[in-house]
């Protein structure tokens, strides 16, 4: 495997990009990433905070201490890992997380790797989603990413700018992809808006550092209220009102995510006002 470490956007034609690695490095040892070349982008993607606009190499341990950043964002980074993977993680790594489903993770040929059977279904499956979980049932596992969507933020590739919301997609038959990323782009940067309030609220198995059973971003902007749950779908999951907790879907499973969802998003708007 050929490592490239360029100093130029120009300079990248091709292969896997790598930043903090502590979500490359481990797909790459289980066999579920291959590559012949990875691109090492530390050199050539933005790092740091200069008022609204957060350069996607920036780290979560460096966005959680910092005041000029909405509550929801620092908590969101706060609660994703430990120390040492929120002093290597980059913001723009943890937008692109990969689902935590176990089936998913140990290869079996689900929907996600090409297959046509979701294994969740008829398998164990209390992490998974109850959301838009018809095709696929795995769900996102960014609390960073539910935060962004929450303070509707933007970001820059090296090819356009786009709410971040619409980074992610819902897979389908026809297309198994969950962000809507071509190949060789690459995120370089994020702009955040100041919000009203915010908050950032997460249930976990484990007292600290563990991937959310349920996620709530909440965040007020000229008086409305945008909730977005993490851990509850195959993406970050906009919620339209509180009511809409009574559309879920959830597998025999994971029917007590919807309770854990309601109890959330209860503290988080009681927290907002």
């Amino acid at each position: 495997m050929e490592l490239l470490q360029p100093s130029d956007l120009e300079e990248v034609d091709g292969g896997l990009f790598i930043h903090g690695g502590t979500e490359v490095v481990p797909l790459l040892r289980d066999g579920i990433l291959s590559a012949d070349t990875l691109v090492d982008v530390r050199e050539i993607v933005p790092r740091g905070i200069d008022g609204t606009r957060i350069g996607a190499g920036t780290t979560l341990a460096e966005l959680e201490v910092d005041p000029q950043i909405p509550e929801a964002l620092r908590e969101a980074c706060r609660l994703a890992a430990s120390p040492q993977l929120r002093n290597m993680g980059s913001i723009g790594g943890n937008l692109l997380q990969a689902t935590r489903c176990w089936y998913w993770r140990l290869k079996f040929p689900c929907r996600l790797h090409g297959g046509d059977t979701c294994h969740a279904r008829n398998g164990e499956h209390r992490e998974h989603a109850i959301f838009g979980n018809d095709f696929c049932a795995s769900a996102h596992p960014s609390d960073v990413a539910a935060a962004l969507v929450a303070l509707r933020a933007t970001m820059r590739t090296n090819r356009r700018e786009l709410p971040v919301e619409e980074l992610f997609r819902l897979p389908t038959d026809e297309n198994r992809d969950v962000t809507t990323l071509e190949p060789g782009e690459l995120i370089l940067d994020l702009n955040v808006p100041q919000p009203e309030a915010s908050t950032y609220l997460k249930a976990m198995d484990r007292q600290r550092w563990s991937f959310p059973i349920v996620g709530v971003a909440a965040a007020r902007h000229g008086g409305e209220t945008r909730l977005v749950l993490a851990g509850v779908a195959p993406i970050p999951w906009v919620l339209e009102s509180p009511d809409a907790l009574g559309t879920a879907t959830p597998l025999p499973g994971t029917v007590y995510k919807v309770e854990i969802a309601k109890a959330l998003v209860r503290r988080a708007l009681e927290a907002l006002r």
